[in-house]
């Protein structure tokens, strides 16, 4: 195809909006309100949309992974916010190191679980 894409944004869902909110803007993204119901997060050239809907079978099986540039000093980052210590449910598990690179992981208030990695080739 000719046309170049420029974006991918997934939508995530949220068992409490409110909540979810501000795990977000704590983990780093800026909040764009779009309405009462749904926001898009933004870090640097990444983008997601939060809604305001909690459908168990989809937010228990959403993944997202995020490339970074250096998933050691990421987790360093990660850590220092004590994301676990403000949030009940948020979970953040330690730098695994796999074939093809390393990735950490974060489980958000609402049981997304994010991947956060680094691929040793490109």
């Amino acid at each position: 195809m000719p046309t170049k894409a420029l974006s991918i944004r997934p939508f995530i869902g949220a068992k409490d909006f409110e909540l979810s909110r501000r795990f977000y803007k704590d983990l780093g993204f800026e909040e764009v309100v779009l309405d009462p119901n749904m926001s898009v997060f933004k870090m640097q050239d990444l983008a997601f949309y939060l809604q305001n809907a909690y459908v168990p079978d989809w937010i228990d099986n959403t993944m997202i992974f995020v490339e970074v540039d250096n998933v050691d000093q990421y987790f360093k980052e990660l850590s220092a916010l004590e994301l676990t210590l403000k949030y009940e449910n948020v979970k953040v598990i330690p730098i695994r190191h796999l074939d093809w690179g390393k990735e950490c992981f974060v489980h958000d208030p609402s049981g997304v679980l994010w991947h956060f990695g680094e691929f040793f080739n490109k």
